[in-house]
C-alpha cells in the first residue's frame, strides 16, 4: 500500500482519514469494491436528489474504515477475519484457541 493510498490527501490522522473515493476503492478487495460501487452510486443518486451530502460523507467514513481494515494485514487476512466473524455469529462460539481473560491472567501469574 502506498503512502498516497494509505493517507489520502492531507496525510494526518489514521490511515485513509482523507482518502478519496477512488483511493478507497483501490484499497478494497474485489468483493468489497463491487459492494462499494453499488453503495456509492445509490448514495450519489440520493445526494443529487436531496442536495444533502450527509449520507455521502457517512458512507465515505464507513468505507474508509473498511479500506483500512482490508489493507492493515492484507486482503487474505481480511477475508479470513470476515470468515471467522461469520462462523462465530453462526455458531455463537469462540474461535479455536481462544482463552478467557481470567484464564489468561492465571497463566501469566501475579503482576508485579
Amino acid at each position: 500500500m502506498s503512502a498516497a493510498v494509505a493517507g489520502g490527501t492531507g496525510g494526518s490522522g489514521p490511515p485513509f482519514a482523507h482518502a478519496s473515493p477512488a483511493q478507497i476503492r483501490t484499497a478494497l478487495t474485489v468483493e468489497d469494491a463491487a459492494a462499494f460501487d453499488q453503495h456509492w452510486l445509490a448514495v450519489m443518486r440520493r445526494a443529487t436528489e436531496s442536495l444533502d451530502l450527509t449520507e455521502l460523507f457517512d458512507a465515505l467514513e464507513a468505507w474508509r474504515r473498511v479500506a483500512w481494515l482490508s489493507t492493515a494485514h492484507g486482503h487474505d487476512r481480511y477475508r479470513q477475519m470476515l470468515s471467522d466473524a461469520r462462523e462465530r455469529v453462526r455458531t455463537g462460539g469462540e474461535p479455536e484457541g481462544t482463552v478467557s481473560w481470567d484464564q489468561l491472567m492465571a497463566e501469566l501469574g501475579p503482576g508485579e
